[in-house]
């Protein structure tokens, strides 16, 4: 075995290319996995183009390697590993806490303050290579009915899936979900399943097109959306302002569900959160929702694949991060890449 692979890596704001990197070695706990599926991410264009907050906080710097949506097979194991992992399809936690905090000890890793990040803070690299080493503790073993597109869309699944949950939906609440990007359509796609009415409001005219196309029929613009009491609303944008419309929009005793990140501070009236009797409750990460998802996706009960609009090599991925569509995409907002694809 080649003693390098190819890996991207970003060096500066705006500046990533391929790179010949030493293979991971996995560690006491850790596995190394062939990575077959990776998707790209709102947060790998912030990372890309240096507005992620992170880089100026210290949590991360370049050079970095991204990716954090994957799948792939496990292909080696280190001290302390069962070797029965050898050969598994897996997908893996974005969020590795140091296991011993109080918050790792109550079963909240993803928020435990040392945590890694896998390709997003230093100390991780991410997935956007032909190899990747994870702690066994953070793998999730894959189904044979979830194919390497249904993997990749595992992780942004998880978060969907906590933010549908988090709206606490009954069969015939209505609930409306703004942003019909990636998250804000899984997120429909898994209120859907509750039996939940999903309306879906966005900006453009192709987006919503693409989530009629899905089967969402109730889409809309701020402009024309119906005056309709919503049981709970679901901010999935990055529109500083929508946070405060989800707030006016939902029902008194309803649930607001913020998942979305504006690139500037937003705010809300908390006179009006607690005269409307409401719950908002935020969501970080998918940690928790990663095997219902995987569930989910294995029975069928949600199928994201059409979401995956084009599927590259890694010597593509610089041009998207910088805003090029590939001339053959399909509608869908979601790019994958196989690292393994020249």
């Amino acid at each position: 075995m080649s003693a390098t692979m190819r890996a991207l890596v970003l060096t500066a704001p705006g500046e990533c290319s391929v790179h010949e990197v030493p293979v991971p070695v996995a560690a006491p706990g850790e596995a190394v996995i062939d990575v077959e599926r990776v998707g790209v991410c709102g947060t790998d264009v912030e990372l890309f183009t240096g507005e992620m907050a992170y880089l100026h906080q210290g949590h991360s710097s370049f050079p970095l390697r991204l990716g954090h949506e994957w799948c792939g097979a496990v292909t080696e194991v280190g001290d302390g590993v069962d070797p029965a992992w050898i050969g598994r399809r897996v997908i893996g936690d974005t969020m590795i806490g140091d296991g011993t905090c109080r918050r790792c000890r109550r079963g909240r890793r993803h928020v435990c303050r040392d945590r890694q990040e896998v390709g997003i803070r230093d100390g991780r690299p991410g997935a956007l290579a032909e190899r990747l080493a994870m702690p066994v503790s953070s793998l999730h073993v894959l189904p044979d009915a979830v194919d390497p597109v249904l993997g990749a869309l595992v992780e942004p699944g998880g978060n969907a899936w906590r933010a549908a949950r988090a709206a606490d939906l009954d069969p015939g609440d209505r609930v409306l979900v703004l942003g019909p990007g990636t998250i804000g359509l899984l997120a429909a796609m898994f209120a859907r399943a509750a039996g939940a009415e999903v309306h879906l409001m966005g900006v453009t005219p192709d987006s919503l097109a693409f989530a009629r196309s899905l089967g969402f029929e109730r889409t809309w613009t701020e402009r024309n959306l119906p005056r309709l009491p919503f049981d709970a609303v679901i901010d999935a944008s990055n529109a500083a302002h929508l946070p405060a419309l989800a707030l006016d929009l939902v029902e008194p005793a309803g649930r607001l569900v913020y998942i979305g990140l504006a690139g500037t501070p937003s705010t809300i009236d908390t006179r009006a959160l607690a005269l409307k009797d409401i719950t908002a409750v935020g969501v970080l990460s998918g940690s928790s929702g990663l095997d219902a998802t995987i569930r989910a996706y294995a029975e069928g009960a949600v199928d994201p694949r059409p979401l995956v609009a084009a599927t590259f090599g890694l010597d593509q991925v610089a041009a998207v991060l910088g805003g090029r569509r590939p001339a053959d995409a399909g509608a869908g907002p979601k790019f994958h890449v196989d690292p393994r694809q020249s």
